[in-house]
C-alpha cells in the first residue's frame, strides 16, 4: 500500500452480523500497519458498548443487524462523540444512505469494495474526509425526483446545512448551530454537492440563493 500512513495506528471497531465476513475483514485489517482492530461486534448494541469502553477512532458499521440496527447504533455513537462511523454495507438505496448520513455517519462504502478500498476509506475518515462509494453517490443523484422546486429533493438535514452555507457559516459554525460534528457536516455537504450538481460551497451558496433556500 503506497499511501502515506499514520505513525499512530487508527483504532477500529468492526460491527457486522456476519461472523465470517467480520472475521475475514478483521484478519485483513490486522495486516495493515497503521490500523488496529480493537474490537468486533455482531449487533449494534454491542458496537455501542464497545465504543463506550474502548473509544476507537473509527467504527466500520453494517446497517442491517439484529436488535439495534446500524442507523440507531450510529446515532448513539455519534452522540457520544470522539468516534467516527463509516458505513460498510450491501445496501445502496438512497433511503438508507440518507438515513445513515442523517444519523451522523461520515462515509458510506459498499461490501463489494476491494479490501484496500476499505482501508483507504478508514484513512480518509481519519483525515476528515467523507468517502462515498460511487454507486451510493449515483443513487443519491438518481433518486432525487424531478420537481418544480429542486430543493424539495434534499433531506431536511441537507436543507439545513445548505441554508447555513448560504448564510456564510463555516463547517465549525454549522456543526455548533445544528448540534452535530464537523465531519458530519462534511458528509452532508458531499451529498448535497452531488445532489445539486455543484463542486464547492461557493457554488452551493449561489444555488441555494437562486432556489430561495433560507429566504
Amino acid at each position: 500500500m503506497s499511501e502515506q500512513t499514520s505513525p499512530t495506528p487508527i483504532r477500529v471497531v468492526l460491527a457486522d452480523d456476519h461472523a465470517v465476513l467480520r472475521g475475514a475483514l478483521a484478519g485483513y485489517l490486522a495486516g495493515v500497519p497503521d490500523l488496529e482492530v480493537v474490537g468486533t461486534a455482531g449487533d449494534g448494541a454491542v458496537a455501542v458498548a464497545l465504543v463506550e469502553r474502548l473509544a476507537p477512532d473509527v467504527v466500520l458499521m453494517d446497517l442491517q443487524m439484529p436488535g439495534m440496527d446500524g442507523v440507531a447504533a450510529t446515532r448513539a455513537i455519534v452522540a457520544r462523540g470522539g468516534t467516527d462511523v463509516l458505513i460498510l454495507t450491501s445496501f445502496s438505496d438512497a433511503d438508507r444512505i440518507v438515513a445513515a448520513l442523517d444519523a451522523g455517519a461520515v462515509g458510506y462504502l459498499l461490501k463489494d469494495a476491494e479490501p484496500d478500498e476499505v482501508v483507504q476509506g478508514v484513512r480518509q475518515v481519519r483525515r476528515g474526509e467523507s468517502p462515498i462509494h460511487p454507486r451510493a453517490a449515483r443513487q443519491l443523484l438518481t433518486a432525487r425526483p424531478a420537481a418544480t422546486d429542486p430543493a424539495a429533493a434534499l433531506s431536511p438535514r441537507e436543507r439545513e446545512v445548505l441554508v447555513l452555507v448560504r448564510r456564510g457559516l463555516v463547517n465549525k459554525q454549522i456543526a455548533r448551530e445544528l448540534g452535530i460534528t464537523e465531519r458530519t457536516v462534511k458528509a452532508h455537504l458531499t451529498s448535497v454537492f452531488a445532489g445539486i450538481g455543484v463542486q464547492d460551497r461557493t457554488q452551493a451558496a449561489v444555488w441555494a440563493e437562486r432556489h430561495g433556500l433560507g429566504d
